[in-house]
């Protein structure tokens, strides 16, 4: 039987498995280019004197959401991870679960660009995105500012371009090191995550369990 490696949340940080950690999907620039402000009465009062994305409430400034200009509260913390996605935290981003659902266009927009960004390695960032439903032109405006990094494909052992999302069947039987697990061939996986920056590799749950599973091993159902 081969070998697949077990992952845990760690694994991302493991330079054995992936040299170079970036998003597969980015915003258009790494710095900064919404022009900041402090919030007037106004806003703070329609975003109840918090963060309109994690509900913070320290440091608040205004967050011009390009390219139509509209305006939402939002935290330093946000503004950082907004501005350089170097410092991304995925797990910070959990808080869209609750202000996805903001009545507020200007923040669904932040909302969908961030979980965007997220999906293909955070298979929470996929469902909800699954579950956000903008009217066609926040889609539109949403759409504007997201760029496809332009990163590798990931392809199964028949050629064919895998997607996050996507559903899977495991070609061979595959041993799951570290756990007593064992992916049998014809195991279908479903729901999968493109692991960035290597094309060789995806994540799935099998049994349960969170695992990298190289392509070549797999076929697209």
């Amino acid at each position: 039987m081969l070998d697949v490696f077990f992952v845990s949340l760690k694994r991302l940080h493991n330079k054995e498995n992936i040299e170079h950690h970036t998003p597969c999907f980015v915003q258009k620039s790494t710095k900064q280019s919404e022009t900041m402000a402090k919030p007037s009465r106004e806003l703070l009062k329609r975003a109840d004197n918090k963060c309109e994305l994690c509900s913070g409430s320290e440091s608040l400034d205004v967050y011009d959401v390009t390219p139509k200009s509209d305006e939402i509260v939002i935290c330093a913390t946000c503004v950082e991870q907004l501005s350089d996605v170097s410092k991304v935290e995925a797990n910070h981003w959990r808080c869209l679960n609750e202000s996805m659902w903001s009545e507020v266009p200007a923040v669904q927009v932040v909302a969908y660009r961030m979980l965007h960004q997220l999906k293909s390695e955070n298979p929470w960032a996929l469902d909800l995105m699954d579950m956000l439903y903008l009217g066609e032109e926040t889609l539109e405006w949403a759409k504007t500012g997201i760029v496809e990094s332009g990163g590798v494909k990931h392809l199964d052992s028949n050629g064919v371009e895998l997607k996050a999302g996507d559903s899977v069947i495991i070609t061979q039987t595959l041993k799951v090191k570290g756990s007593s697990v064992t992916a049998k061939r014809g195991t279908a996986v479903r729901r999968i995550s493109l692991v960035a920056g290597n094309p060789d590799q995806i994540e799935g749950r099998v049994e349960g369990q969170q695992i990298v599973i190289l392509t070549k091993f797999v076929k697209k159902q």
